[in-house]
């Protein structure tokens, strides 16, 4: 008689059980994320909430900050997706120093891009002056200011994004395109593209989020004016000076549109149960 096969002993999956010199500080760490966030819906005034959202500067505020975020990704499509396909598929000398400056508004102060913007686009900059006296186009604050301030911080969000996805890519799809006879173009659009529309549309939501919620290079670069350039941050900074639930109102629709971003792309970067 032939004896089954003794079962495999089991393996400990590791990392189950927590240790305490791991678990309190991390305890600590989500803590310390998630209190303010905390005092901040306890703070809200929730029975004068539908009121204020519907106040004419709110409803301002938030409109101005829809349309120039949007547009701010509209641009970010139209050059950081070509740009990204550089990187990823071109190689030429500099391409890391390249990808480093396409990453530098990650950790350059939003204030600074600002200030750069300036000196570019402003009256007297080295773009700017040309610009004015050639076309007639002022960009310094006004609305297309923001679209543009806001761009300059939330591209490289968009071209990390996409140079991932193409990295990922199967790029046999490409060459069996190519030895079909089909041009670049075409294996661009519909080829690549297809392939790597998901990393483009987590791109681009990503890079409207942190478009809607820019604040230094805005204020910076397109100033602070009602109905112009005063988007849903900086309405929240001016009215901490005289209204304090009305600037809790206006940071609780930026937390929720983060909220909703962040967990709608999760499964983009997070993996497991």
């Amino acid at each position: 008689m032939v004896r089954p096969p003794a079962p495999a002993p089991r393996r400990r999956v590791p990392g189950r059980r927590v240790p305490v010199a791991l678990f309190v500080p991390a305890g600590l760490g989500l803590a310390f994320l998630v209190l303010p966030l905390t005092g901040l819906l306890a703070r809200a005034p929730w029975a004068t909430l539908p009121q204020r959202l519907a106040a004419p500067g709110v409803l301002t505020a938030l409109r101005l900050s829809l349309l120039t975020a949007t547009g701010a990704t509209l641009l970010c499509l139209a050059l950081g997706v070509p740009l990204a396909w550089v990187l990823a598929r071109v190689r030429f000398p500099g391409r890391r120093l390249v990808r480093a400056l396409v990453t530098v508004p990650l950790v350059l102060p939003p204030v600074v891009g600002g200030v750069a913007l300036l000196l570019v686009f402003g009256r007297r900059g080295l773009l700017g002056g040309w610009l004015d006296a050639t076309f007639g186009v002022t960009l310094p604050f006004t609305t297309a200011g923001v679209v543009l301030a806001e761009a300059f911080v939330a591209m490289p969000f968009l071209v990390i994004a996409v140079e991932g996805a193409l990295r990922a890519a199967d790029s046999r799809y490409e060459e069996a395109a190519a030895t079909l006879g089909a041009g670049r173009w075409t294996t661009f659009t519909h080829v690549t593209l297809p392939l790597v529309a998901p990393g483009v549309a987590a791109g681009a939501v990503l890079c409207w989020a942190r478009a809607l919620g820019e604040f230094g290079a805005t204020i910076t670069f397109a100033g602070n004016f009602p109905g112009r350039t005063q988007t849903m941050p900086l309405a929240v900074y001016l009215a901490l000076e005289t209204d304090l639930e009305a600037a809790i109102v206006l940071s609780l629709v930026l937390l929720t549109v983060s909220v909703a971003i962040l967990a709608g792309l999760r499964d983009r970067w997070v993996t497991g149960p």
